[in-house]
């Protein structure tokens, strides 16, 4: 869900994953054309690396 909410929204994704101020940057570099691209990738790097410390912290417990 949140991959495809990173090709719209790229912004958006980061405050499901509680950081609001990387979701600010984001924003400003979405609002140019030209950055939405990278804030679209930056968004799934992002995303990918969030979903590995949750199955780090899951599997330690």
């Amino acid at each position: 869900m949140r991959y495809i909410l990173a090709l719209f929204f790229p912004w958006l994704t980061f405050f499901t994953m509680s950081k609001p101020f990387q979701g600010i940057i984001c924003l400003v570099l979405q609002i140019t054309l030209i950055g939405w691209i990278p804030a679209t990738i930056w968004s799934f790097i992002s995303i990918t690396n969030f979903e590995n410390q949750q199955r780090l912290l899951n599997h330690n417990n």
